[in-house]
This record gives C-alpha cells, sequence and structure tokens, in this order.
C-alpha cells in the first residue's frame, strides 16, 4: 500500500523545491504590485530630494519623488497636515516613510498579497531599525493629529483625509504614547520595531547615505536566506493541506 504513495511524496517534494527556488528570487530586487509602483526596479536620476538615496535602483518614477515632498499630494490626496501644519522636524520622517515606501526594492521578505482597490501588494511587520522609529517618535511628539491609525478611517468628503467626527486633534504622543506604538500603528503594522541597532545588517533603515551604499540590500539578503532556509514559502501551506486530504481519502478508497 505504501508504494502507491510514492507520486504523492515525490510531488510534494518537487512542489517544495520550485516554490522555495522562485520565493528566493522573487524576494530581492523587487517592486510591489501597487498604484505608482513601477513594474521593476531601476535607475532614476533625478529622484527629488529625500527620495534621492534610492536613484540608483528605485521602484519609483522621478515625478512620484516630487509628489511625495507636497503638503497634499495628488498621488493619494493625502495630507499631515490635517490638524494643522505640522512641525517640519516631523513631516521630515514622513516624507522619508513614503519615499521608503514608493522607491525601495528591498522590501521583498515582507511583501503581502492584499485585495484593496489602490494596490495588490503591501509590506507588513519590516523590521526597521530602532533609532530610526525612536527619532520619529522624538521628532512628531509634539504635533497634532486625531488618529492612532491612518488607513482607514478619515472623512473623505471633501476629497482629502480630514478627521472623521468624533475625534480631537492632541499631540502625537497622546495618540502614539511610545515609539512601538508610531511605527507599528500608524500604517496597520507595515513596520516592527526591532531591537537591533542602524548598520546591524538585520533591520531596514529608513535613513542612510547613498554615498555609503544601501544597508538596506544586506538585510534583505539575509531575511531571504532566512526565510528560504526556514519557513515554508508563501502560498504552500494551502496546497500542502490540499494534498494531505487527498492522501486521505485516497487511503479511504
Amino acid at each position: 500500500m505504501a508504494w502507491r504513495l510514492i507520486p504523492l511524496l515525490l510531488l510534494l517534494v518537487w512542489t517544495a523545491s520550485m516554490c522555495r527556488a522562485r520565493t528566493r528570487t522573487d524576494l530581492l530586487n523587487v517592486c510591489m504590485d501597487a498604484k505608482h509602483h513601477k513594474t521593476k526596479p531601476g535607475p532614476e536620476d533625478k529622484l527629488h530630494d529625500q527620495c534621492t538615496p534610492w536613484k540608483e535602483k528605485a521602484c519609483c518614477s522621478a515625478s512620484t519623488s516630487q509628489e511625495l515632498h507636497k503638503n497634499i499630494s495628488l498621488l493619494y490626496n493625502f495630507t499631515v497636515d490635517h490638524c494643522g501644519k505640522m512641525e517640519p522636524a516631523c513631516k521630515r520622517h514622513f516624507i522619508q516613510d513614503n519615499c521608503l515606501y514608493e522607491c525601495s526594492p528591498n522590501l521583498g521578505p515582507w511583501i503581502q498579497e492584499v485585495n484593496q482597490s489602490w494596490r495588490k501588494e503591501r509590506f507588513l511587520h519590516v523590521p526597521l531599525c530602532k533609532e530610526d522609529c525612536q527619532r520619529w517618535w522624538e521628532d512628531c511628539r509634539t504635533s497634532y493629529t486625531c488618529k492612532s491609525n491612518w488607513h482607514r478611517g478619515w472623512n473623505w468628503t471633501s476629497g482629502i483625509n480630514q478627521c472623521p467626527t468624533g475625534t480631537t486633534c492632541r499631540t502625537f504622543e497622546t495618540y502614539f504614547p511610545t515609539p512601538a506604538a508610531l511605527c507599528e500603528g500608524l500604517w496597520s503594522h507595515s513596520y516592527k520595531l526591532s531591537n537591533y541597532s542602524r548598520g546591524s545588517g538585520r533591520c531596514i533603515q529608513m535613513w542612510f547615505d547613498p554615498a555609503q551604499g544601501n544597508p538596506n540590500e544586506e538585510v534583505a539578503r539575509f531575511y531571504a536566506q532566512a526565510r528560504s532556509a526556514g519557513a515554508l514559502p508563501r502560498g504552500l501551506e494551502p496546497l500542502l493541506l490540499s494534498l494531505a486530504l487527498m492522501q486521505q481519502l485516497w487511503l479511504l478508497g
């Protein structure tokens, strides 16, 4: 009876190896399938201001990088000034966050499929270096907002995001009492506060000097290799479950 299971076991091994190989190559130097992302990363010599660290290999265009620096970007009709003018030191972090989101080709290990009108993929639980998160929080503590999650729940009746009825503009520190609350809660856990420091090769840097190279390339390689060597590839678990059920029906038959 056991010999009948050989084809099934061979199929499992082949599927696992093929999925692992595809996952390993797809996790490096990739762009998300989202509203303003390029299909593949490439050079962009005219990236604007804070987005220039990614000019050698970018998932964003020059025009996208320019829009990211405007008070009300036409990309999403979103403004950080929903509770009055945000402090410049704080706003710089949101511009840099947007540049990382739109331009970085090094977020592959954390890309997840989503079913949203404006994107088919997002990143989730990117390990943000603790200094970058801490500095973001410190520079924004005295600026104002009305929500602890900026992904949803806005009033869009005017065409741009406004505070929903019943909310109150208070300091960031009120809505985000800790650095982790800001970095992890702001964009529905896109980021995760890392215990690692900048330069460790184990956390994504939102800020870096392009003259020293892109440190996030090493980080992406590390997590891509760890994923390939450890956990099952994305999408393989349902397949294995289906094959296991087929095996049980085969044996019962």
